[in-house]
């Protein structure tokens, strides 16, 4: 049995845990893969954004790291690129425009500009201008 505080989980008996992860996969199961996919990327960008210390919060620059970014906008470009073909363009071209405005936003935020072509992402991408 556990306690209620913030650091404990409400424990569950194995056939309770079982039926929970039972209706998760039967969750999921109704979700169309294009939403999954847009909302992993919406996660990124925001995360990415956070980063960048973009967040609207007063302590947005305390919560800046560009070494986090650039591994958050890869990850992302990574995603865009290869779910482009299977989303459509209807649905990659904002996820695109999202995607070179962190790019650029990272290169403005960098003090030592990286060459064009190895900047976050850019792998994917080609050079972003």
């Amino acid at each position: 049995m556990s306690t209620p505080d913030s650091n404990s989980h409400v424990y569950q008996a194995p056939e309770q845990a079982a039926a929970g992860v039972a209706q998760q996969i039967r969750d999921i199961a109704e979700v169309p893969a294009i939403e999954v996919i847009t909302t992993a990327a919406v996660h990124l960008m925001s995360a990415s954004a956070v980063k960048l210390g973009l967040a609207e919060e007063a302590n947005a620059a305390e919560l800046k790291d560009l070494d986090e970014a650039r591994k958050l906008i890869t990850a992302l470009a990574g995603l865009v690129t290869a779910a482009a073909p299977e989303i459509g363009s209807q649905h990659a071209g904002p996820l695109r425009d999202g995607l070179r405005s962190l790019q650029l936003a990272f290169r403005e935020e960098s003090i030592i500009p990286d060459a064009p072509g190895k900047g976050p992402g850019e792998k994917f991408t080609g050079p972003v201008n």
